[in-house]
């Protein structure tokens, strides 16, 4: 790299939909900036932004990756994003350290949808954003359905920076709306200016119109210099186009072709002059009530590597800091830039820059960091898990590396939780998806040696009893030389209303069971609820010991635990048990056109559909409520993916419990080599 003076900085990320061509951008940005003298490719696996083992495995990002780059006497940080939905917590997180934000997609109508959720978050964070229109060489729709499509996404208006020159399918130049010269596109090189396309004047006027009156909706002067058929000079749209690009009121649109650099180099241009600068992103993340000369600084991604430990990508929003400087308590081990994997180590770093620093040990994605006392600001919340599996690691002696290693991973990606679950004992990784899993699990295994065996967890189904069956006989008596056991209870067993729970109490006269063997006969019931004849544990049971006898010499409290569990073995086959299974409330949120066929997956997996709305701040989105099975959620959000184009999504929780239907429990039981 250059090793003169940088006047000025920005950072940016590339966002956009799985297969839209983010890693291509960046390797093109970085190639016509001269950060690399050679381009890489995403089918090759030598790409500057998915260096990551998981992510050539996959050919597709898994996680973001920053690379940095000088152009015109600035220092661009580009973060290249994931793409899959199922690792969307790390583009959200990544995101709210950005000056702007380039929105990559495809010029192909039925995808366009999928950027709606990267538009609102971008939005609902009031973060700058461009949309670069990528791969025009095979676009199959008109660039004013493009803009059209794109339109009816966004919140924000979209405005045409260029109008693209096309050949046939090929694109071969662009004209840029501000100043209406229009360019050529060679490759390896800048655009030339040509003379105006005589056949484009009448589409692009019109894009032009659309524009500048968007852009005169927050200028009224702008607005007077329309009506008054008044041009309007260049300054004066740049200057609006900064101004309303950075305060995330409107949103410039490009064309381009990342894989040939064609548009890259005016889309350079445009963040260096138009988005906002760092100290301006700053200023309204901090909100100005932050000590103007204490250093803070945000993770926007912990990485875990296997040569050099933990890594902590940092935006600087305030101060500067230097190597070994102390934050929340924790001294520094190194300060670097980061091309991909490769570093460059650095003594100190200003506000605005972002850069990672080595062995912030305790220090977490989304935690601020300063050399005051803790600081908060907003980060964006943990994503709900919505996907599962089992895990067991392959060597038995591995058992006890895997509580520290899985730390670690949730350090590197917040949208993972695991827990150990109370009824089934499985340990349980819950994510975003079946990739984002399995990459997890990929980690696992070539960083710390850990390869796990995977099963779909069990169902933690329950079971209850239809009927009552009174003065149930329970008897225990051992004799083994010496004091003996005796114990003698009768038990009332009935069943309570769903979500009762366990009821005990006792109706002893006259002392036949004394007091004190009393809690062992709640102990014996309670123990035997934990494994009913069906398998499961037993809920909503109502116990009542009644009556009994006891031995002055042989009773004892674990004598009458036995007995009780003599009695509950005799009595609960007696009372009708039957198989119980959560039930969870779903709310799924999907666009409208695809409601529809939401509510028929819904139906299709036993769901019980409640109702649906509009979703208030989506427009043109439902929100479906339903209850469904727990069984019938494992693969839920697959085929929920795979209806809406990648887009819908769910917010689930336990509700209660519910009868197994009569033919589905057997099924259930005669595969568990059970029968009711």
């Amino acid at each position: 790299m250059s090793q003169k003076v940088i006047s000025g900085s920005r950072n940016v990320a590339i966002v956009g939909p799985y297969l839209s061509g983010k890693t291509t951008l960046l390797e093109s940005l970085l190639f016509v900036t001269g950060a690399i003298s050679r381009k890489g490719s995403v089918k090759d696996g030598n790409t500057i932004g998915d260096s990551a083992a998981e992510a050539r495995d996959r050919q597709m990002s898994v996680e973001v990756s920053a690379a940095s780059a000088e152009y015109n006497d600035t220092r661009f940080t580009f973060i290249d994003c994931p793409g899959s939905i199922e690792f969307a917590q790390e583009t959200y997180n990544a995101l709210i350290g950005v000056d702007a934000a380039i929105v990559i997609c495809e010029p192909i109508r039925e995808r366009v949808l999928t950027l709606a959720p990267l538009f609102k978050f971008l939005d609902d964070w009031e973060i700058p954003h461009l949309v670069f229109v990528n791969k025009m060489d095979r676009a199959n729709i008109h660039v004013l359905e493009t803009l059209h499509a794109l339109k009816a996404v966004s919140s924000r208006p979209l405005v045409a920076h260029q109008y693209p020159i096309m050949q046939g399918e090929q694109l071969t130049g662009f004209i840029d709306m501000v100043s209406e010269q229009a360019y050529q596109y060679h490759p390896g090189a800048p655009a030339d200016p040509i003379p105006f396309p005589e056949n484009l004047k009448a589409e692009e006027h019109t894009a032009r119109a659309e524009m500048l009156e968007a852009l005169a909706n927050f200028d009224d002067h702008l607005l007077e210099e329309l009506l008054e058929d008044i041009e309007p000079p260049q300054e004066e749209i740049l200057t609006d186009l900064k101004m309303e690009l950075g305060a995330d009121l409107v949103v410039p649109v490009f064309f381009g072709v990342a894989e040939q650099d064609y548009g890259v180099r005016p889309l350079l241009d445009a963040l260096l002059r138009e988005a906002p600068a760092p100290e301006a992103t700053a200023e309204r993340r901090l909100q100005g009530n932050k000590p103007s000369n204490t250093p803070i600084a945000q993770v926007l991604k912990t990485y875990y590597t296997p040569q050099g430990g933990k890594l902590s990508l940092v935006r600087i929003w305030q101060g500067k800091l230097t190597d070994g400087i102390v934050l929340n308590g924790v001294r520094t081990g190194g300060i670097y830039r980061l091309m991909g994997q490769q570093q460059q180590s650095v003594n100190e770093v200003t506000a605005g820059e972002i850069v990672a620093l080595s062995r912030l040990e305790g220090i977490k994605t989304g935690d601020i960091i300063s050399t005051e006392q803790a600081l908060t600001l907003p980060k964006p919340d943990p994503l709900e898990p919505v996907y599962a599996l089992a895990i067991t690691p392959e060597k038995r002696n591995d058992e006890v590396k895997l509580s520290a290693a899985i730390t670690k991973l949730l350090e590197e990606d917040p949208s993972l939780t695991w827990e150990q679950h109370g009824d089934t004992h499985e340990v349980i990784l819950w994510g975003q998806g079946e990739i984002h899993l399995q990459v997890a699990l990929d980690r696992l295994r070539r960083k710390y040696n850990l390869p796990m065996s995977t099963h779909l967890p069990q169902v933690p189904y329950k079971e209850t009893i239809r009927k009552s069956v009174n003065s149930v006989h329970g008897r225990y008596k051992h004799q083994s030389g010496g004091h003996g056991q005796f114990g003698d209870v009768f038990l009332d067993i009935k069943p309570l209303p769903r979500g009762e729970g366990f009821n005990f109490k006792e109706t002893i006269v006259g002392g036949v069971v004394p007091k004190q063997y009393i809690p062992g006969v709640e102990m014996g019931v309670r123990e035997f609820l934990t494994h009913g004849p069906l398998g499961f544990p037993i809920v909503d049971v109502a116990v009542t010991l009644t009556n009994g006898s006891y031995h002055n010499v042989d009773s004892s409290e674990q004598a009458f635990k036995q007995a009780a569990r003599l009695a509950m073995q005799t009595g609960v086959p007696q009372a009708q048990p039957t198989l119980l299974e959560p039930i969870l409330r779903l709310q799924v949120t999907t666009p409208s056109e695809f409601t529809s066929k939401v509510l028929q997956l819904l139906s299709g997996r036993r769901g019980q559909i409640l109702g649906y709305e509009g979703r208030n701040d989506w427009q043109g989105w439902d929100n479906i409520s339903a209850y469904l099975p727990q069984a019938e959620m494992q693969d839920f959000i697959v085929e929920l993916r795979s209806l809406t184009l990648g887009v819908g999504s769910f917010h689930w929780e336990y509700d209660h419990l519910q009868e197994v239907p009569e033919k589905l429990a057997e099924r259930l039981l005669a595969s568990n080599g059970n029968s009711k």
